[in-house]
């Protein structure tokens, strides 16, 4: 017999139906003695094991989680899973891994299948738009990252701590000319929240905002670098390392090296590439490590609404 041998294998060696096989692989009743039997007899014989991710991807696991990523090429949110998955599988669940590409509709249906699926938890990057209603069927045992609804369990970063830390890194070096580069204010936490405390920061020092806001790409942190920078400028505080990429790469074609760059995120690129660069670690995998324990505590006892915050800390330059 092939290594490859199938559910529908078993079922045409036993003599049954492949439904009949199911259920004797998941210990469900339904199916005589004598051949429930006959099936784990043709299975030891065969050293037949049923392939962990198909069944998980039909639900037919005891311990099945999903995450549901905004973005599969998010850097932010692939540090946070990489987190989790060692997390999750010492647990014995196994992950499905779902993208929302920031849709509400088609985070609806992701729901609708894992609700057939009855899996046991899931892990959910929320965005800008996702109604809390939504989720709410999910109460006791979902958690959200990055994102903070009430009556959700959640686990977020510390978007104003983080320009904070920058903020006052900067003005300690006497800086008095910070520009920023950051995200349309229509994304709440990186485009909103992060551009709220820089403004107010502003105010607070007496230092003149020069700001622009775009998308979150390094595209964008290119070209929108041109709009805040003048003689005067000293400093551009990057609302994510993403941008701070960007920017460099506009200041470093112009040799203009006086201008330090900060940007948030903990993006080894960043690092490599331009290493004079400060930056803000948002604890992506740390995040990713608390959202796992926190799902793993509503399994244990359902008592959604518990919010958390992930400290972040300052990178200084190499």
């Amino acid at each position: 017999m092939s290594e490859r041998l199938t559910i529908k294998d078993i079922a045409r060696l036993s003599g049954v139906g492949k439904s009949t096989v199911s259920r004797v692989i998941n210990k469900e009743s339904g199916v005589k003695p004598e051949t429930r039997a006959r099936i784990e007899e043709i299975i030891n014989q065969h050293n037949f094991a049923p392939s962990k991710s198909a069944r998980a991807m039909r639900g037919q696991t005891d311990k099945v989680v999903a995450i549901i990523v905004s973005r599969l090429d998010s850097n932010a949110e692939n540090q946070a899973v990489r987190a989790m998955l060692p997390l999750l599988y010492a647990q014995g669940y196994d992950p499905i891994l779902l993208e929302s590409q920031f849709e509400p509709e088609r985070v609806r249906e992701h729901l609708t299948v894992l609700s057939r699926r009855h899996v046991d938890g899931i892990l959910l990057f929320g965005f800008t738009g996702l109604d809390e209603s939504m989720l709410l069927p999910w109460r006791d045992k979902i958690v959200v990252l990055a994102w903070e609804y009430e009556q959700l369990t959640s686990v977020r970063y510390d978007d104003s701590g983080a320009v904070t830390l920058l903020m006052n890194a900067l003005i300690a070096k006497k800086h008095q000319h910070i520009a920023f580069v950051g995200v349309k204010l229509s994304d709440a936490t990186t485009g909103g929240r992060r551009y709220d405390t820089y403004h107010a920061l502003c105010q607070k020092h007496q230092i003149t905002p020069c700001a622009a806001l775009g998308e979150l790409t390094f595209q964008s942190g290119y070209q929108l670098a041109q709009q805040v920078i003048s003689a005067d400028t000293s400093a551009i505080i990057c609302a994510s390392d993403t941008i701070a990429l960007g920017v460099s790469k506009y200041l470093q074609e112009r040799s203009q090296n006086d201008v330090i760059v900060c940007g948030m995120g903990n993006n080894s690129l960043l690092e490599f590439l331009y290493p004079k660069t400060f930056s803000v670690d948002l604890g992506y995998a740390e995040g990713g490590r608390m959202a796992v324990q926190q799902l793993l505590s509503l399994q244990n006892a359902p008592q959604p609404g518990k919010h958390i915050t992930v400290p972040c800390t300052l990178r200084s330059p190499n």
